[in-house]
């Protein structure tokens, strides 16, 4: 049986050449972010939500989204953010 042991550790390194703690040493030693802007796309990430959906929808979607090669929540997604751009009204008469 083999006994593998690996002893190099860039930190530790680092700590042993420097003289320094290795708690003194951490990410941000590595990077620079004072030139860093601001995520453009951040405004537009998706919002994780729960929802209640008849299961005939969803099989649906899923027949839907199989047909184009897409996941079904994907396709859900984009249904529903058609009816937002083209302001899409549902239809409804209760009896």
């Amino acid at each position: 049986m083999y006994d593998l042991q690996f002893t190099w550790d860039p930190v530790k390194q680092v700590a042993k050449q420097n003289t320094v703690s290795m708690r003194t040493i951490t990410m941000r030693d590595h990077y620079d972010f004072s030139n860093s802007q601001p995520n453009p796309y951040a405004r537009r990430s998706k919002k994780q939500i729960t929802i209640r959906l008849d299961a005939e929808a969803i099989d649906y979607f899923k027949m839907m989204a199989e047909e184009h090669e897409m996941p079904y929540q994907s396709l859900i997604n984009l249904y529903l953010r058609d009816c937002v751009t083209t302001n899409r009204k549902l239809q409804t008469a209760w009896s």
